[in-house]
């Protein structure tokens, strides 16, 4: 607080220069302080002042039941009654420090960082806990871990089952960390392979198992597996693309037997038309003719259904009769012989 000088005031019944409210134990009356600036001088005009505030006319009970909103007190802190018996005020519980005033103003104290903060002795070792802390004796020993005792090495045979206990402990862990792994694996395994079933019956495999049956064409069309086909094609590189339709996108492969394959997979294939993609399949295993491609087989446990085919060099027809090459031209006759080779092997 500033002090004021006060000029002008009648000395004939206030001798004061300045007046002042301060606490007791803080002032030293002298009574040359009532006639001269030394006091003044000395304090730089100013005196400490303690104000005593508190938060509403309500005690802790009754604002905390009221409204939860309106309580002042942050985390980690408790409510207490104001010394003057008006109001409340907040402080940080035992073990946090900082502002009680604030939603996370009282934060945690590690009383482990300062050894004057906690009674552990220098043997021990201090764990900080959330508003307190712990100590415990060292591996091998035991006691009292506070100041009025301490640590002392374990019996030898008691050291020797402690050992054995925690060797049984970790050999348990492992036990279940184990079996867990092998029955998630278990689990997962026969997860893709009810998913790979569903997609086999969705995709008409069925279908394609009694079909061929009747037909005796059944070593004429081979099944590949999903992961044979992702193997061959480098899990489906963007690299390994040979072209791309409406119908979907072509992948060149390599199986395990060396040989080279287009592997052709779908977009979407309506379930409406899938007896009849069977039939096609079918259909083109049986074709033998040096104008049209094979067909090798398929794959029918992915969600789409997958074809594969004998892999041919030399680009696309279409490629071929729309982008002319220089080193080999496509005259007219070779374009015609081509449309009626072409006719003739869909005839």
């Amino acid at each position: 607080m500033k002090l004021d000088v006060t000029e002008g005031i009648r000395q004939d019944y206030n001798l004061c220069r300045y007046t002042f409210i301060a606490d007791k134990d803080w002032h030293n009356f002298s009574g040359a302080d009532t006639f001269s600036f030394d006091f003044y001088n000395r304090n730089d005009a100013r005196v400490p002042t303690v104000y005593v505030w508190s938060i509403e006319n309500e005690s802790c009970e009754n604002v905390t039941m009221r409204n939860a909103t309106t309580y002042a007190c942050g985390n980690n802190s408790d409510c207490y009654k104001s010394p003057d018996g008006i109001g409340y005020l907040c402080r940080c519980l035992k073990g946090y420090q900082g502002n009680p005033y604030l939603e996370d103003g009282c934060q945690d104290i590690n009383e482990c960082s300062d050894p004057t903060k906690n009674d552990c002795l220098s043997s021990t070792i201090c764990i900080n806990t959330p508003g307190s802390y712990n100590c415990s004796c060292p591996p091998g020993t035991e006691w009292d871990v506070r100041r009025n005792g301490g640590c002392v090495p374990l019996p030898p045979s008691q050291t020797k089952l402690r050992v054995i206990q925690v060797s049984i402990g970790i050999a348990l862990g492992m036990v279940l960390l184990f079996a867990s792994y092998w029955l998630y694996q278990i689990w997962k395994k026969r997860q893709i392979k009810m998913r790979k079933e569903k997609f086999i019956k969705r995709n008409g495999g069925l279908l394609l198992q009694q079909v061929s049956s009747k037909e005796s064409i059944v070593e004429k069309i081979k099944v590949f597996t999903a992961e044979e086909l992702a193997k061959a094609a480098d899990r489906y590189n963007e690299n390994r693309i040979l072209g791309q339709g409406g119908q979907g996108t072509v992948y060149k492969g390599m199986l395990s037997d060396g040989r080279i394959v287009a592997i052709k997979k779908f977009k979407i294939v309506d379930e409406s038309q899938l007896e009849q993609f069977i039939n096609e399949v079918i259909v083109l295993s049986q074709i033998n003719h040096r104008n049209v491609i094979k067909l090798l087989g398929c794959c029918l446990e992915t969600e789409i259904p997958l074809l594969i085919y004998e892999f041919i060099s030399g680009g696309t027809l279409y490629h071929n009769i729309h982008h002319e090459n220089e080193d080999f031209p496509l005259s007219w006759d070779d374009r015609l012989r081509i449309a009626t080779e072409a006719a003739g092997a869909i005839a």
